[in-house]
């Protein structure tokens, strides 16, 4: 896709951000999105399935979730408490004085969504980063994965039946997307992906004339510490629901545990590879993204002190995998273990009592981090420490899988996203479209509705 087609769709969004549209409008449009991708389904989920190699099962579950995404904006932006309406009247006996303050926040303008492989509708075409920019009045121009672009086209087709004209556009090719992010109209981008493809592009928005924000979801290892209560209360348990998680749908979670510390001699790693021998092969989406995941179970091979465990596949497939080791040798080579490797496999490390502070000492920053303790355990000083690099923090369960929310933070310090304040999913992903305004001393005919004298539309707002 040429340069023309890039500034055609940006044009276009820059002439509809002109329009003002009202949180009600905004609410419809999603809500008839989310209707169409339920019309469409059946042939949604069958072009999905014949470019992903994902099963029908979990495409049609993803279907459902998308629509759900797009409904929740829906209800998020009614609600209109995202607006963060403040405010503070004159008082000229404060110093300095304070005149008539009111504060909201407003969209950005035209944004631009880099899509997710792994998610091709949750986090692709009309995903979470899509119903939220649109839920914030933002036009948006989005950039297809090329794992899946015929799904991306179809689903593409059904956005612009709905939206009013240059609300919505798609682009693709590797040189849209660079021509996107550097596009002097785009106001914010957000993205879905590896930490190289984002960090280029990351870059790219910071060396802009005008840098703009770049909201973008990385790589993640997603530690979990096993705790010697829980091994003895349940091991069998954990190492089985162990791999059933990193083994889920190919491994293709950015939350997927990835590495994870468990006691020397417990019956967590026994049940883990017990389970590894009837866990199911799974094909990557691309060709590239197959041979980089062998290339990254490999690595680890040569190393002294490591044990690769591989399940079975058929040719074509990928095979899942227990890599396992001990503490020593963990800390002497973090910079192969903490490298993400985006695939069904997971790292098990043995500890012993006084070596697991030093082991999480060790830790990066990750979208979650998961504690299992057996009841009743004091595990608070783990979890301050693991809170302090983890986005959520979990006990006893699994982190692959992210529910909607308003409570909900899919983020993190780098490398797992670029913008730690920030969430890609639940209601304050909304935030990353949005800028504040104030306006003083205005005439109410100036101000927009939802800051007028006596809150004609009912929003939440703080008055002082």
């Amino acid at each position: 896709m040429t340069d023309a087609a890039v500034e055609a769709a940006v044009e276009a969004a820059v002439i509809a951000a002109r329009s003002v549209t009202t949180r009600a409008e905004r609410a419809g449009w999603l809500e008839a999105l989310a209707l169409e991708l339920d019309a469409d389904r059946a042939e949604l989920v069958r072009l999905a399935a014949a470019e992903t190699g994902l099963s029908t099962a979990r495409l049609d579950g993803e279907v459902t979730r998308t629509a759900a995404q797009l409904r929740f904006f829906a209800g998020v932006v009614r609600e209109g408490g995202y607006l963060e309406a403040t405010l503070d009247s004159p008082d000229p006996g404060l110093i300095p004085p304070r005149p008539d303050l009111r504060r909201m926040l407003r969209p950005l303008g035209p944004v631009a969504v880099y899509t997710a492989s792994n998610f091709p509708f949750a986090f692709s075409v009309l995903g979470n980063d899509t119903a939220s920019a649109l839920a914030a009045g933002c036009p948006i121009v989005v950039k297809a994965h090329p794992g899946h672009p015929g799904l991306s086209r179809r689903t593409a087709d059904l956005a612009q039946s709905v939206l009013p004209a240059g609300m919505f556009s798609l682009v693709e090719g590797m040189a849209a997307g660079v021509a996107l992010v550097q596009h002097p109209a785009i106001t914010a981008a957000g993205f879905t992906g590896s930490e190289r493809g984002g960090r280029a592009l990351f870059d790219l928005a910071s060396a802009r004339p005008h840098p703009i924000p770049f909201y973008g979801e990385l790589g993640s290892i997603n530690p979990v510490v096993v705790t010697a209560g829980a091994a003895d209360a349940r091991g069998p348990a954990i190492g089985a629901g162990l791999v059933g998680s990193f083994t889920r749908d190919a491994g293709q979670y950015c939350t997927k545990p990835g590495l994870v510390f468990v006691p020397d001699g417990g019956a967590v790693e026994t049940a883990a590879r017990e389970a590894l021998g009837t866990a199911p092969a799974s094909r990557q989406l691309t060709t590239g993204m197959t041979d980089a995941y062998t290339s990254g179970v490999d690595a680890f091979d040569p190393l002294d002190g490591v044990e690769v465990a591989r399940g079975t596949a058929a040719d074509g497939e990928s095979a899942p995998a227990l890599v396992l080791t001990d503490a020593a040798t963990f800390l002497a080579h973090t910079d192969v273990f903490l490298a993400e490797c985006f695939g069904p496999v997971s790292v098990i490390v043995r500890y012993r009592d006084t070596e697991l502070d030093g082991l999480v000492a060790s830790l990066e920053p990750s979208l979650t981090a998961t504690i299992h303790r057996a009841p009743g355990e004091d595990v608070g000083a783990l979890a301050a420490t693991l809170a302090a690099v983890a986005g959520r923090l979990l006990f006893d369960g699994w982190p692959t899988g992210v529910a909607i929310g308003w409570a909900q933070h899919h983020g993190g310090s780098w490398p797992a996203t670029t913008a730690s304040i920030h969430t890609s999913v639940g209601a304050t992903a909304i935030r990353r479209w949005l800028t504040p305004i104030a306006y003083q001393d205005a005439p109410q005919e100036v101000l927009p509705a939802e800051l007028r004298d006596g809150n004609p539309l009912g929003i939440p707002r703080r008055e002082s």
